[in-house]
């Protein structure tokens, strides 16, 4: 089995900024939340639990996957 391990914070609750996702609704639902000028990438967390983990993406990364997400090049 081959793992890769991705950069992770551990309690990302220390960390100010957050954004919630344009993409999340008002209903409380499913949402994740973005900090912008992380020095390593791009830290991603669940707004439900604000003190969990957050995985960091590398900018490239996550600037491509946004653009597919826009341009509607990922299905569901």
């Amino acid at each position: 089995m081959n793992t890769v391990n991705k950069p992770t914070i551990p309690d990302a609750s220390s960390l100010h900024g957050w954004r919630k996702s344009t993409y999340s609704g008002n209903e409380g639902g499913s949402c994740i939340e973005v900090l912008d000028n992380y020095p390593t990438g791009v830290p991603v967390r669940d707004s439900k639990v604000p003190q969990g983990p957050a995985l960091v993406f590398p900018s490239t990364g996550w600037t491509s996957f946004i653009t597919a997400v826009k341009d509607g090049d990922l299905s569901a």
